[in-house]
């Protein structure tokens, strides 16, 4: 079975850090990407950080840059989102989800109907 179980959430005071995981198994790691998600309540989910597990390319929303820093470790089949200078707008619900990587991407990287798999998700709240 497929599963992607993400972790680490939590709370923290503006400025703080946290370290999300996404831990996959059931599809082979190295020809998906990785890519983190987020959503508040009552508001669309949006895009945060992808990774491609061959070839280790990261991606970034401009909101998140200089901030969070995506990873990989391919024994453990797990992907990280290491979260530092917190803001209270990064408060949400975080999603990782996997989408089939092959060299290539023949849409934006952030597209979500392309991310075929997906975890529930972990809370991070960041209090003012």
């Amino acid at each position: 079975d497929v599963q992607l179980q993400a972790s680490g959430g939590g709370w923290v005071h503006t400025g703080g850090s946290l370290r999300l995981s996404c831990k996959v198994s059931g599809f082979s790691f190295d020809d998906y990407a990785i890519g983190w998600f987020r959503q508040v309540p009552g508001k669309e989910r949006e895009a945060v950080s992808s990774i491609t597990n061959n070839d280790g390319s990261t991606f970034y929303v401009d909101s998140v840059k200089g901030r969070f820093t995506i990873s990989s470790d391919s024994a453990k089949r797990t992907v990280y989102l290491e979260m530092d200078n917190l803001k209270p707008e990064d408060t949400a619900v975080y999603f990782c989800a996997a989408r089939p990587y092959y060299g290539v991407f023949y849409s934006d990287v952030f597209t979500q109907t392309e991310y075929i798999y997906w975890g529930q998700g972990t809370l991070v709240t960041v209090s003012s």
